[in-house]
């Protein structure tokens, strides 16, 4: 194992140590989440807007055979000191055979909108709701580029509504910290649904979306369970961990997903006063899961493991154990924790029916269903 100088996530800035879980909710927490918002991702330029509002354009009780209800719903922002506008469609699935509220997935779409097709004429396991309708869970998802289009270009989406368009400081929000504030917009409708369990919504991506994830839960605590699938560099993996890809090759490939003074810890990773363990570790004490493939090697994905591992002694801080091992696991192995899951698929860098189950395993053994 790579011997590893990881910053301390219970060190405060003046040197002090954290021993109370009071302690890090009323300090710590605040000054890791502004040197992320700082060197990586940027600070938002708006929080919950003011000028936003809910239109459900589709409700179907029949959908699915008529296991579940579908709505597809339009969330429109707006500027009151703009022209411009933002219009965001979510579709979601809960079903009617379950008690309600019903406890729910929402999904960061970071591929083609197919994969969370309404009419479910396409079905796909990388978002397999007909599998969460089965076992009682909601489903729902949204697609980034109507939050931010993924391209290096800041002249349009949520950039171009709050932002005029153009990167204003050098820790302007990319668009990672976008897609995550257009989840927190997602759990924003879902609260004002009676159909989901508003205390109990969980926020998945993959990939970029997975980075994604972990900052939407790192910046909204109303996230109870916040899954990262295969998110590598910038997401659950160490960045000081010299395996796969390295912050030159992001920053080199998506420099519009991070603010710009993450350019700077290029080849000086240990230079960056915070480390991916941290980022994790401001979900505590809420439930955090990572996932990983056995052949995703650009993505590190021990190092995905071990920033669990690095975030525990916060999850003790507050009365969880996390991960009962230290030690990486076998492929096709789940480890179950208190707080924390992880599992380690066989296989490629993708999102699976397999990576849907494991999720579905652990919310409902955390939720004792």
């Amino acid at each position: 194992m790579v011997e590893l100088d990881l910053p301390d996530p219970l060190r405060r800035l003046d040197g002090a140590r954290v021993t109370s879980a009071e302690e890090w909710q009323s300090a710590r927490r605040s000054e890791i989440l502004n040197l992320f918002q700082t060197h990586v991702y940027g600070r938002p330029t708006v929080g919950r807007p003011g000028e936003m509002t809910f239109n459900v354009v589709t409700r179907d009780s029949s959908a699915m055979g008529g296991l579940a209800t579908l709505q597809v719903i339009t969330i429109k922002i707006e500027n009151p000191q703009r022209t411009d506008s933002l219009s965001v469609e979510v579709v979601s699935f809960v079903p009617n055979r379950s008690p309600k509220p019903v406890p729910g997935f929402v999904l960061i779409n970071n591929r083609s909108r197919g994969h969370t097709d309404p009419t479910r004429t396409h079905q796909s396991d990388f978002w397999p709701a007909e599998a969460a309708i089965a076992r009682g869970f909601g489903i729902a998802a949204f697609h980034v580029s109507d939050v931010d289009p993924d391209k290096n270009d800041f002249t349009d989406g949520v950039h171009k509504v709050f932002d005029g368009g153009i990167r204003v400081a050098r820790d302007t929000w990319g668009a990672l910290a976008a897609w995550a504030w257009g989840a927190s917009r997602v759990l924003d409708y879902l609260l004002t649904d009676s159909d989901f369990d508003g205390g109990n919504i969980a926020i998945v991506g993959h990939s970029r979306g997975g980075k994604a994830a972990l900052v939407a839960g790192a910046c909204d605590e109303r996230f109870a369970l916040v899954i990262s699938n295969n998110s590598g560099e910038s997401g659950a993996s160490l960045a000081r961990r010299p395996v796969g890809e390295r912050i030159s090759d992001i920053v080199a490939n998506f420099p519009h997903w991070f603010c710009e003074n993450y350019f700077a810890y290029c080849d000086r990773e240990n230079e960056l006063p915070v480390d991916q363990h941290e980022l994790l570790a401001l979900i505590a004490p809420r439930m955090v899961y990572v996932a990983s493939a056995s052949e995703d090697e650009w993505a590190d994905p021990e190092g995905e493991f071990l920033s669990l591992v690095h975030a525990a002694p916060v999850y003790a801080l507050h009365g969880k154990t996390g991960l009962p091992t230290s030690t990486w696991p076998a492929p096709n192995t789940q480890i179950l924790g208190d707080g924390m899951g992880y599992h380690l698929r066989q296989g490629s860098h993708a999102l699976t029916r397999y990576d849907w189950d494991r999720f579905m395993d652990f919310y409902d053994a955390m939720l004792k269903r």
